[in-house]
């Protein structure tokens, strides 16, 4: 079909486009060098084309992710980078043969862990962004908790999140430096064979951790392209105008089809006002007629995508697959 035969709003990417961005992170990240996360697309087709590039492991957000990864054959090594308090269901993966690690900050994580029939854990180093983890002077004792309660320790992981849109490249470095000195300091306390962490901003930056755990960058939103990285923006939501007067528009996407927590989405040629409920209000600096296309372009590419049920595949105007979204939800 074409596009113009799609409900909208829809969510579309650019086939050529998402294909460039992932041969360009899989040249700068080789194989075990990139877990890319699914968090950001949570579409186990766009995984297996990361898959297929040579990237073997992955991180997930979501005990759901994990289980869908795992039931799509993908399920070799699942990094479930978060803590959860109840594993039952990822033990059970466990049983049925598939790896899987789950990160841990506190005795109540381990023990969550040994109780659900997990044997893998990863611990969750604080490196600075107030969120989780443990600090970096107690991992050492939490590792040492975690194995004498039978479970492996693999090593540790650290998310520099309130770096990753740092605008100037040397900065985002310096920064990057000082928070992975807190994993190191944390790593040779803990032990185990991996050191995990970044993201889709600081991948050409840190340098020091075993793998970088990248998602956003297969798709792209607005907040990523203002730091400068070299990947194209792949995803839109395909609307279409619905009312149209002398100095503004109306399209049919609102704040239910996409995410304003990182601010405003954006409209190439138009200058965006405001979203409500079902509807974007822009100015374009070309007249639009009732009925012509827009291509929306998110601020935030995880939650946007975790609105729509499938994302279509395209090449311009014609679209060339359907893919389900289907590790939405929890």
């Amino acid at each position: 079909m074409r596009i113009d035969e799609l409900q909208t709003p829809a969510l579309i990417v650019e086939q050529s486009v998402v294909r460039a961005n992932l041969d360009a992170m899989s040249a700068a990240l080789p194989g075990d060098r990139l877990r890319p996360h699914v968090k950001a697309h949570k579409c186990t087709s766009l995984a297996r084309l990361q898959a297929d590039n040579g990237h073997r492991g992955f991180t997930c957000a979501t005990i759901r992710e994990v289980e869908t990864m795992a039931a799509a054959g993908l399920g070799e090594d699942l990094l479930l980078a978060n803590e959860v308090l109840d594993t039952r269901r990822l033990g059970r993966l466990v049983d049925a043969g598939h790896r899987v690690t789950v990160a841990v900050d506190s005795t109540e994580t381990v023990q969550a862990a040994v109780d659900g029939g997990v044997r893998e854990v990863i611990v969750d180093v604080n490196v600075g962004m107030p969120r989780c983890g443990i600090a970096p002077e107690k991992a050492g004792a939490l590792a040492d908790v975690a194995r004498r309660a039978g479970l492996t320790v693999r090593g540790v992981m650290g998310y520099e999140g309130h770096l990753m849109l740092v605008g100037d490249e040397a900065e985002r470095r310096e920064h990057a430096e000082r928070a992975m000195a807190l994993l190191l300091s944390a790593s040779a306390d803990v032990g185990g064979d991996l050191i995990s962490g970044g993201g889709t901003g600081t991948y050409a930056v840190n340098t020091w951790v075993d793998e970088i755990q990248a998602g956003s960058y297969a798709l792209m939103d607005t907040a990523y392209q203002q730091v400068g990285l070299p990947f194209g923006q792949a995803l839109f939501v395909l609307g279409r105008v619905i009312s149209a007067s002398s100095d503004w528009c109306v399209a049919d996407v609102g704040i239910k089809a996409l995410s304003l927590d990182h601010g405003n989405p954006a409209i190439d040629d138009a200058a965006v006002w405001f979203c409500s409920d079902e509807h974007i209000t822009f100015a374009p600096e070309h007249r639009l007629a009732v009925g012509d296309h827009v291509r929306v372009i998110p601020a935030h590419i995880d939650p946007t995508v975790a609105l729509h049920e499938r994302m279509y595949l395209v090449d311009g105007d014609d679209v060339v697959d359907e893919w389900p979204v289907d590790m939405r939800g929890w």
